[in-house]
């Protein structure tokens, strides 16, 4: 199987595994709140008056219904059709009359050469079969000047944790592809040829229980997270803080990134 087919097939999985989701993560309290999105809406309040913004990835709509009241349009990009339904059904609900809403992967963008003055990606990425086809993506539909904001959660540099990480990850949603190191980040930013103007790095804590049923994670999955938790080095469950009933923190940063 080509790169290409292999991407579509992937593409497809995610869509599939968020199909049943859509609601979920619309009235999720960990993605409808956050520093990180304050400080979005904070960027916008400040330069976004009559810009043209993509949210990539855009998942239940938080960004999209942040960036409304301050920008001209939003586009709401994302793979799935019913998180798209959810995100119309929740603008409209608002009276967010600017969010409009595209099905598409970040790889494979449908609008033309400098569309975009803001591109906005919250928790999106590390879902990308071709990550740094998206950034080349994202850079491609920015207008000269325009700003990338990512948000997403990272991997430590460390050997030991990222292999726990990515292994609880991949068992709680089989659609996770791959959470990067923030020198990861930084790297593939400069390739695509975006400028890293600010990074800021936070923690996140996940609530055990909500983080599976937000996926439907099933039982032996769900067991075999716990029982990783339960083994793990002291080393892993210092850093990620895990607590008795499997909660947990996870590293997360806001990268922002200007079109060169």
């Amino acid at each position: 199987m080509g790169t290409s087919e292999i991407e579509r097939a992937g593409h497809a999985f995610v869509a599939a595994q968020y199909a049943p989701r859509a609601q979920a993560y619309v009235s999720s309290p960990t993605h409808s709140s956050g520093a990180d999105l304050d400080q979005v809406e904070a960027l916008l309040r400040e330069t976004g008056h009559g810009a043209r913004v993509l949210d990539l990835g855009c998942g239940g709509g938080h960004v999209s219904f942040r960036a409304a009241p301050h920008v001209a349009q939003v586009v709401a990009c994302d793979l799935t059709p019913s998180m798209l339904e959810a995100v119309a059904a929740e603008a409209r609900a608002r009276g967010l009359a600017n969010i409009t809403v595209q099905q598409a992967a970040a790889e494979r963008l449908p609008f033309a050469d400098g569309r975009f003055d803001f591109v906005l990606s919250r928790f999106s990425a590390h879902h990308w079969h071709g990550f740094e086809a998206g950034l080349r993506e994202v850079l491609r539909v920015l207008g000269p000047g325009g700003r990338a904001v990512f948000i997403d959660t990272v991997t430590p540099a460390s050997a030991l944790l990222d292999t726990y990480l990515q292994a609880i990850e991949v068992l709680r949603d089989a659609s996770h592809v791959r959470n990067y190191t923030l020198a990861e980040w930084v790297a593939a930013l400069a390739r695509a040829g975006l400028q890293v103007g600010g990074i800021t790095p936070r923690r996140l804590r996940l609530d055990f229980t909500a983080w599976i049923d937000r996926t439907s994670t099933e039982m032996l999955r769900t067991q075999a997270i716990l029982a990783l938790q339960a083994t793990a080095p002291a080393a892993v469950r210092e850093h990620f803080r895990i607590e008795p009933d499997g909660s947990f923190e996870i590293d997360t940063v806001t990268c922002i990134a200007v079109a060169g």
